[in-house]
């Protein structure tokens, strides 16, 4: 029983997660936008992927990656909001402490992931502008396929340690989280123990990986403007503007809430709790659900097999 008593100690049998600490009493309200964003979210990406998956036309390199980050964003938003809504209609606010560490796993690697397509598809449009008479021999199927598992082999061993990290800690009995979902910094500060390892492993895997990732879609962006102011033609200048402006939007909405969310959790102790958490849910929704919209209202063909098929 010693062993037993020790166990519990360690590590809670479960969480209780209470959403939005603070607006407890906006919780029904709140549920409104979050699922009408979900459902959004489900539509669009499942309609992208059905429209890519089954028009041949667009088996094109820009296409599939577009497919893949349909993925990934159906994995982000699917990972946390359907908790975060039985907690906001009071179904189960209870969390076990290995559906926790899953959770987390789940919504870290997506993002991870969603990263590094979004790097590829920038190095895609760098190469189409850039480089157009070789963009045939860089990007073949081959080269797609390896670029999604690479994509998911980065954000696994990035995400992997965390799991270690988190389950040696001793949580003595602390289970209750102010959050809708899990995240890697909001279950190591419940540990009553020094964290230090998770605080710094945490900082580097963002800067190595989302934190690379834009320096480099940013450089790849400004030799892109390079190019096009280049290029002769008003027309042609245009064009290559209206392709990568789509890719900015998307990329804008992804990291700016993810990174605001992450510098509050090191620096913002002074910023008030719920604006943290719903920071936090803001990168997990906005994404997934203006993804679709955006890409299918920038781009002709897409818009064309979308209406097509609805």
């Amino acid at each position: 029983t010693m062993a037993a008593l020790n166990q519990t100690s360690l590590q809670p049998a479960s969480f209780l997660l209470l959403g939005m600490a603070g607006l407890e009493d906006l919780h029904t309200w709140l549920s409104i936008p979050f699922c009408l964003m979900y459902i959004t979210a489900l539509l669009g990406n499942f309609i992208l992927l059905f429209v890519i998956v089954m028009e041949r036309s667009l088996h094109e390199p820009m296409y599939l990656f577009l497919a893949m980050l349909a993925v990934a964003d159906l994995v982000l938003s699917s990972s946390t909001v359907p908790k975060a809504l039985s907690i906001f209609w009071s179904l189960s606010k209870e969390m076990s402490f290995h559906a926790c560490l899953t959770q987390m796993f789940f919504t870290h690697m997506s993002f991870i992931a969603e990263s590094t397509i979004l790097l590829a598809m920038a190095f895609d449009r760098y190469v189409a502008i850039c480089n157009p008479l070789r963009y045939a021999t860089v990007f073949t199927h081959l080269m797609i396929a390896k670029i999604g598992l690479a994509a998911i082999a980065r954000s696994f061993c990035v995400m992997f340690p965390t799991i270690f990290l988190l389950q040696r800690l001793p949580y003595c009995g602390h289970s209750t989280m102010p959050h809708t979902y899990c995240e890697h910094m909001g279950i190591a500060r419940l540990a009553c123990a020094d964290i230090s390892i998770n605080i710094w492993y945490g900082f580097a895997t963002t800067l190595l990986s989302p934190g690379v990732d834009i320096v480099l879609i940013g450089v790849s962006y400004i030799l892109i403007l390079r190019a096009v102011f280049r290029l002769s033609s008003r027309d042609a200048q245009l064009k290559a503007v209206g392709t990568c402006s789509s890719h900015a939007c998307v990329i804008l909405m992804f990291y700016t809430p993810a990174f605001f969310s992450f510098f509050t959790h090191r620096f913002g102790h002074n910023v008030p709790r719920h604006v943290h958490i719903l920071l936090a849910n803001l990168y997990v929704l906005l994404p997934p659900m203006l993804n679709p919209i955006v890409y299918t209202m920038k781009n002709k063909l897409i818009r064309e097999k979308v209406s097509h098929v609805l």
